[in-house]
């Protein structure tokens, strides 16, 4: 088990930590002689949580210690954060419902085809729209948190709950079409090598036809 490994099974572990003190009813917590709402609390765990996606990647990267089990985790990680803020705030009414389906109904259906071309013995890299799609999620969420003692925050967290979705449908989109271009190249590949196998098999037949023929005539 090395460090990044770990700073993503930590991540896994603010998750319940985090469902558990968002869906709180106006609770205030007392750390370190502070008097903080649950919301604020939620806050950091999130914040904490996210920037330990940030520091895994870099150190793996840093100490070249990408490891398999890393390489899965990290994307589980990811999406259960995300998915299960987004459901907290459904819960507390924060976030509207059909918004919190689609953005994460994105994030299954990339996974899907993603682990279909990796059968298929291909990877599909994250693009762009989906590293930027990541960031406007951890933004829109945050201040979305903040939101509740700042209101002033709200039009801010209500743009960036947009843009997240338009970004996650637009990666969506950007993944769906790269996985139909790998596909269809796999599909066309394995088309000619059969033609060209039953090509050899039919002149191997002829061949051998020819060869009988011969030997009949002499």
């Amino acid at each position: 088990m090395n460090i990044p490994n770990a700073l993503t099974l930590l991540r896994i572990f603010f998750v319940p930590m985090l469902v558990a003190v968002l869906v709180q009813d106006d609770s205030v917590y007392q750390i370190f002689g502070y008097n903080l709402t649950n919301d604020i609390v939620a806050l950091l765990i999130f914040l904490a949580a996210a920037f330990t996606d940030l520091l895994d990647g870099y150190l793996a990267r840093r100490w070249n210690q990408i490891t398999t089990v890393g390489m899965l985790l990290d994307p589980i990680a990811d999406k259960l954060l995300i998915s299960a803020a987004l459901i907290s705030l459904v819960q507390v009414h924060r976030v509207p419902g059909w918004m919190a389906v689609l953005i994460i109904g994105r994030e299954f259906a990339v996974s899907g085809l993603r682990s279909i071309a990796a059968s298929e013995g291909y990877t599909i890299q994250a693009s762009d729209l989906g590293k930027t799609k990541m960031v406007t999620q951890v933004v829109a969420i945050s201040l979305t948190l903040a939101a509740e003692d700042h209101r002033w925050l709200l039009g801010p967290a209500n743009f960036c709950l947009w843009g997240t979705m338009i970004f996650a449908l637009a990666s969506a989109a950007d993944y769906a079409r790269k996985f139909w271009h790998l596909i269809d190249e796999s599909i066309k590949e394995r088309r000619r090598s059969e033609l060209l196998r039953l090509e050899k098999d039919r002149q191997k037949v002829a061949m051998k036809a020819a060869a009988v023929s011969r030997e009949r005539s002499r």
